[in-house]
């Protein structure tokens, strides 16, 4: 036991380890290509995570890269109160809402439809850990073609140290992660690399970019 306590206290876990599960890189961008969308309408996310912030904390987060890919992105302000004024508050009754009338109400070439399958932080004895994942699909407004679809998960773990300061960290990291909201920051993360152009997989550079119709 005593040699089975020593080994387990020589290992040492990366403080704050992060992985991803990355999209496909061999997607198909002719719509894409085609359909050479200009501006997108970002939609609240549908959450199916257990943590209720994980729709505000995505949304947030998602306009970001998008604008930074060269893309002109509806303020999230102006989507929220336009939806809000006309009673709906629900991300599942949003995305139910026909393609026509998001392009008449917003003017967007295309919608973002995200969806937070997993968001927060989980306590495992020996380490905390932080995840995030995000499906997302990016659909033409005038076509209703598919022209991207994407996935991503980033999780960060923390934990190092003999075996009772890995279980003491832990305790520490999930305080910490539950009272800063860590979360927020892993998002950011997932936002990031799921809906910046450039990336295996990821989406095109838009016509703001000087990137654009290079890929």
């Amino acid at each position: 036991m005593q040699r089975i306590l020593s080994y387990i206290g020589s290992l040492t876990l990366l403080v704050w380890l992060t992985g991803c599960v990355t999209t496909d890189a061999n997607l198909d961008y002719t719509a894409f290509r085609e359909s050479k969308p200009a501006s997108i309408l970002v939609l609240p996310p549908l959450n199916s995570s257990i943590e209720v912030e994980a729709t505000t904390a995505v949304l947030a987060q998602s306009t970001l890269p998008l604008a930074e890919s060269g893309y002109y992105v509806v303020p999230v302000a102006l989507m929220d109160e336009t939806f809000r004024q006309n009673g709906l508050t629900e991300p599942e009754d949003i995305h139910q809402l026909p393609l026509n009338k998001l392009r008449e109400i917003f003017g967007a070439d295309s919608a973002l439809y995200i969806t937070v399958t997993e968001y927060g932080s989980q306590y495992a004895v020996l380490a905390s850990t932080i995840t995030v994942a995000a499906d997302a699909s990016l659909i033409d407004l005038r076509t209703g073609t598919t022209l991207w679809s994407g996935q991503k998960k980033v999780a960060q773990s923390s934990g190092g140290g003999s075996l009772l300061g890995m279980l003491v960290q832990a305790v520490v990291d999930q305080v910490v992660n539950t009272l800063s909201d860590r979360s927020y920051q892993v998002a950011g993360v997932t936002t990031q690399m799921l809906l910046g152009a450039g990336q295996p997989g990821g989406i095109l550079y838009g016509p703001r970019s000087p990137h654009y119709e290079t890929q």
